[in-house]
């Protein structure tokens, strides 16, 4: 079957690409969640027309998500967690966590899905989180890791 995407979805393919699925996943799954459309010959017809308007969509948000990386930019998050005497917390910090800081101390709403750690947060200290705004912005944040 020959769906056209209407999403990134990894393992299949990238939004607005022509893509053969098995039947049973195309019509059980992508189609009814509405992440794909039967690339008969109408979709395949409204195809450009869909790029180009979402693609106008895309240049307003562009402009948004700069303006949302050049804030995070200079700013130095500070997350409390509850330490051991070693200097060690209690679990780790999650992305979660850090979307929830940068709601509370800059008012920014950022899925926590677009909130990458490089490494584990499990000690007290200064680290990074990169945060992907969009496929052309990368934005990173710092965050403070502070005993309770």
């Amino acid at each position: 079957m020959e769906i056209i995407l209407l999403q990134d979805i990894e393992k299949v393919g990238q939004k607005h690409t022509i893509v053969t699925v098995r039947d049973g996943y195309g019509s059980n799954y992508l189609i009814p969640q509405g992440m794909a459309l039967v690339a008969n010959k109408t979709n395949r017809g409204q195809l450009d027309t869909l790029k180009r308007r979402e693609g106008a969509q895309e240049a307003k948000l562009l402009a948004d998500y700069q303006i949302i990386a050049d804030k995070l930019k200079g700013a130095v998050l500070r997350i409390g967690a509850k330490v051991g005497t070693s200097g060690k917390i209690f679990g780790s910090v999650t992305n979660v966590q850090l979307a929830t800081a940068i709601k509370e101390q800059m008012d920014i709403d950022i899925d926590r899905r677009k909130i990458h750690l490089p490494e584990d947060v499990k000690e007290v200290g200064t680290y990074e989180a990169v945060i992907d705004l969009h496929k052309a912005i990368d934005s990173k944040v710092k965050f403070e890791v502070v005993g309770e």
